[in-house]
């Protein structure tokens, strides 16, 4: 077990979402302790291989229960309790729970009274309105439910899973693959390394110099449920989540032309084929050759075989087939943003939040050693249940800031908030306390369901208001779980032009809102954007990775985005918006 910490965190993760189903319970006390003991593994220092019960019981939020099937899986490689759960809720009734609308009870109902324990079951049981017959539901909660299955992609053969939900366990297989003395490189691909919102399979390329022993290793990973084929060069898996991953080994000499085929896109792969192929060369997984010539022009790496082509290295973020070529060929292919570029967050949540689990000092402490010139703290405003703050609160912060910001003038700190906008658009506190506060994120957090005109209109009037420098996570949808808002985008993106709101970029991979579309379209309006982490704890400040990369993929460049900008630049125009 290379990280054991990875993998036990993994574990408690669907302990604690498995035993919402078990309790018909979000906010049970097991829930929340296998939460808390998820939390605690995962910011642990140390080698937790070696620690004791009574080592582990040291650890916030690790209880003598949790810190007991710390140590079984350590010794184990399971949970015993964790596989009872998992013969009780299979995959198909876990993908039930994840509809919007259906709750743990609503599983249990829909389970026992009609058999539903698959997503075909459920489209089966709406397509034959058997839903709306029983005790609780109704008509409009099956149109819901078909609305839902509908906007998230269910309804296909193969439905795709989130980049949230992939992306970690890939990058725990790159990482144990990478520690093995065989392999020389290992690297996700794919429609995961062309960072799309959802994907369909997990391809992963190895170069080793022994594979059978890789194969060896990767078949026996403790997330296979499944292994679909075995062969020299080609081995699948099926994970327990219904997720197929396939490993490909590879020679070194082949690595840049099997990792280049096998990220993609189809379209973009056909439109390289075509260039070698006007030159009489050949260009497949194995390199780019000249048969008539009986040599290999390249195959080690990417940028060869660019190059080869007369082009210049295309990010795999860019690689759709979207024009991306012709901007190569005309030497101004989008360049990105990179992490470096950043000079601030601009939606950043303290322990003072109700979901917040970092304290202000420690968000700014590690802000500052990211290398940022400024920060926003933006805690939620009093109208978001459970994890809004109070007047008396956000004051009392606002005093702490200014001593702290005398303490360690090398950052600046802004003390914001985020705001909840309503159904009909007005947002938390009175006017004078909103404009009380240096930076204003303003989101909606509920009423996702209104029709469109409904939902344009309360974003444009919350962008109308002053105190509203930027608007968060736009369409308020989580990949997965629930889709977006159906709003006028031209309408939304030409009043953010007008009023001078931003519009951002969240980097919560759960997010990653605004979509690309939407953001295309900002860009071609010349809408202003900002890149924020949302992050509720230090360790999240890092999914600044992932805004950038899904900016790049709608082609931003640094000059839109607010927060490449320099304090003074920034300040300005945020201050200027306020007073117009």
């Amino acid at each position: 077990m290379i990280n054991p910490r990875e993998d036990i965190a993994a574990a408690l993760r669907e302990l604690a979402q498995l035993t919402v189903l078990d309790e018909g319970n979000v906010q049970s006390f097991r829930v929340r302790a296998y939460e808390n003991a998820t939390r605690a593994v995962e910011n642990m220092s140390g080698d937790i291989e070696k620690m004791t019960v009574a080592q582990l019981l040291k650890h916030d939020g690790i209880g003598k229960s949790s810190a007991k099937k710390i140590r079984e899986y350590l010794q184990t490689g399971t949970i015993a309790k964790l596989e009872t759960l998992r013969d009780k809720y299979p995959p198909g009734v876990v993908a039930v729970s994840r509809v919007p609308g259906i709750g743990p009870k609503a599983v249990a109902k829909l389970r026992a009274e009609l058999g539903i324990a698959s997503i075909a079951d459920l489209k089966r049981a709406l397509d034959h309105h058997d839903i709306r017959r029983l005790k609780g539901f109704g008509e409009k909660s099956e149109q819901k439910l078909q609305a839902a299955i509908q906007r998230l992609g269910l309804n296909e053969a193969r439905p795709r899973t989130p980049l949230a939900d992939a992306l970690p366990l890939a990058q725990r297989i790159v990482k144990q693959l990478r520690a093995m003395p065989e392999v020389v490189r290992a690297e996700y691909c794919g429609s995961m390394r062309r960072f799309c919102e959802t994907i369909g399979d997990v391809d992963i390329i190895v170069a080793a110099t022994t594979r059978a022993a890789v194969i060896d290793r990767f078949v026996k990973f403790p997330f296979v449920d499944q292994v679909l084929v075995r062969g020299d060069t080609k081995t699948s898996i099926l994970t327990r989540a219904g997720l197929q991953i396939d490993l490909r080994v590879v020679y070194k000499k082949h690595w840049g032309s099997a990792i280049l085929y096998f990220t993609g896109s189809k379209a973009h792969n056909i439109r390289l084929r075509q260039r070698a192929i006007s030159r009489g060369w050949l260009l497949n997984e194995y390199g780019l050759s000249d048969s008539s010539a009986g040599r290999i022009i390249a195959s080690s790496d990417e940028l060869s075989i660019y190059r080869a082509l007369d082009l210049p290295f295309i990010a795999p973020q860019l690689r759709e087939d979207n024009g991306e070529i012709e901007r190569a060929l005309a030497g101004n292919l989008p360049q990105g943003i990179s992490t470096e570029q950043m000079c601030g967050d601009l939606h950043v949540h303290t322990d003072l939040s109700g979901d917040g689990r970092s304290s202000l000092a420690d968000m700014r402490q590690r802000a500052e050693s990211r290398g940022y010139h400024y920060l926003a703290i933006t805690d939620h405003a009093e109208n978001l249940t459970i994890n809004g703050v109070s007047r008396k609160d956000l004051l009392a912060q606002r005093d702490y800031m200014r001593d702290l910001q005398q303490s360690h003038p090398d950052m600046r700190l802004l003390h914001g908030c985020e705001l909840n906008i309503a159904a009909d658009g007005s947002l938390d506190y009175d006017q004078d306390f909103r404009m009380g506060f240096d930076w204003c994120v303003a989101a909606i957090h509920s009423h996702f369901d209104m029709p469109q005109a409904q939902q344009t209109k309360r974003l444009i009037k919350a962008m109308q208001n002053p105190a509203v420098n930027v608007i968060g996570h736009l369409s308020g949808r989580m990949l997965g779980t629930r889709p977006g808002i159906d709003m006028d985008v031209d309408a939304v993106l030409s009043a953010a032009v007008e009023t001078n709101t931003a519009i951002e970029i969240n980097s919560a991979l759960r997010r990653l809102d605004a979509a690309i579309g939407v953001l295309r379209r900002a860009r071609q309006l010349g809408v202003k954007l900002v890149i924020s982490s949302d992050a509720h704890h230090v360790r999240e400040l890092d999914r600044m990775q992932w805004g950038t990369q899904h900016a790049l993929r709608a082609w931003i460049e640094p000059q839109q985005v607010a927060n490449t900008w320099s304090t003074q630049k920034f300040l300005a125009w945020s201050r200027h918006s306020r007073e117009q």
